[in-house]
């Protein structure tokens, strides 16, 4: 079994893997008898190829992902102000599931595989060029945690025995001397408005857009919800929070059935997918016939559609159907969110109400 590639985009490393990583090379196409021919360890290690593949083949380029990535590109080439200005920050703001830090990740990357290719791997200073730094944080954050992650992604030495105050101080420099242009800040749902350190957090966040001259791409669930643009004030305070008049919330939805565009972006996701997977008996059309099938598992979770494609592979391939049916995939069990409302999905598409209209355009 291939050992997964164990890196941490938490790290400037971990984060250069993923950056300069080759695009993944999919498995060849191989019929029944081919199978076979491979002999018991050919045929182990064609399949552990496939296992690897399906669960890496790669991003597929939904409506929601272009159309965030677009609405970052116009914030950060708009955010072209000195030293002197502030920034305007972005937050990417959805339910569970749906491919916020995913997108996030891939802004990222793109954004620093192109400032790399023009700026190159060094600043004139001499220093290491690192355009984006990204950070993921935890329940129990501080201050000085907050500091102290940012400062560990380049790997700065003074981490451990530094107070808050100075840790910030390093952070700073690290992001001057390496001409960082971009901080992607993951799970700010962490953040407890209700508890000071909570709004200490925040109050730090809007400290560093004033002072690292970089844009800021937050990512989190339920922000808007939780009152989280308000900065935690309350009644006619609210007028005074700065995050609202900051921050550029760009939401995720789920795929829906209920309009003619989101159906055709539902039929057009799982083609995509379709067109990736590697199973022996698999026939054009195999997915595209499950399509409703797929939204009742799913409920339109972008996240969960792919869980279950996964899964079903795995399963396929070990079972020998290699095929994925609507019977092998009842197989297989969802995130506790999908089977709950799968039901009631299902009930809506059994009596029409709601329908891909894959039939129809296939």
């Amino acid at each position: 079994m291939r050992q997964p590639q164990q890196f941490s985009l938490s790290r400037k490393e971990g984060w250069r893997r993923y950056v300069n990583a080759p695009p993944r090379q999919r498995p060849e196409a191989l019929t029944r008898s081919q199978l076979t021919g491979l002999g018991r360890e050919g045929a182990e290690d064609y399949n552990d190829s496939r296992h690897d593949w399906h669960a890496n083949f790669g991003i597929v380029a939904t409506p929601q992902l272009s159309a965030i990535h677009d609405e970052l590109d116009q914030i950060v080439a708009s955010n072209r102000q000195d030293g002197d200005r502030i920034r305007s920050a972005a937050v990417i703001d959805a339910l569970p599931g749906l491919g916020k830090t995913t997108t996030a990740n891939l802004y990222g990357r793109d954004f620093d595989r192109q400032q790399m290719r023009r700026l190159g791997e060094m600043t004139h200073a001499g220093h290491e060029r690192i355009p984006v730094f990204r950070v993921g944080l935890t329940s129990n954050t501080t201050l000085r945690t907050l500091n102290r992650m940012i400062c560990e992604f380049y790997g700065h030495p003074a981490t451990d025995r530094a107070n808050a105050a100075t840790l910030a101080s390093h952070a700073l420099d690290c992001v001057l001397s390496c001409e960082t242009q971009l901080g992607i800040i993951d799970d700010v749902h962490f953040i407890d408005l209700d508890r000071r350190d909570g709004l200490a957090v925040s109050n730090h966040l809007k400290w560093l857009a004033n002072e690292l001259p970089v844009t800021f791409v937050y990512v989190g669930v339920g922000l808007a919800e939780r009152r989280f643009f308000a900065d935690g004030l309350t009644g006619k305070n609210v007028v005074l929070a700065q995050t609202a008049r900051r921050w550029t919330r760009l939401g995720v939805d789920p795929f829906r059935l209920d309009t003619d565009e989101g159906r055709r972006h539902w039929r057009r996701l799982v083609k995509a997918t379709e067109r990736q997977l590697v199973l022996v008996e698999q026939q054009p059309g195999m997915l595209v016939q499950l399509t409703d099938y797929l939204f009742e598992r799913t409920s339109g979770h972008i996240g969960s559609y792919f869980t279950l494609l996964m899964r079903g592979c795995y399963r396929a391939i070990r079972t020998g159907n290699e095929a994925l049916t609507r019977d092998l995939l009842d197989e297989v069990r969802l995130d506790e969110a999908s089977e709950q409302a799968r039901k009631q999905l299902a009930a809506a598409i059994a009596h029409g109400h709601l329908s891909s209209g894959a039939k129809a355009a296939s």
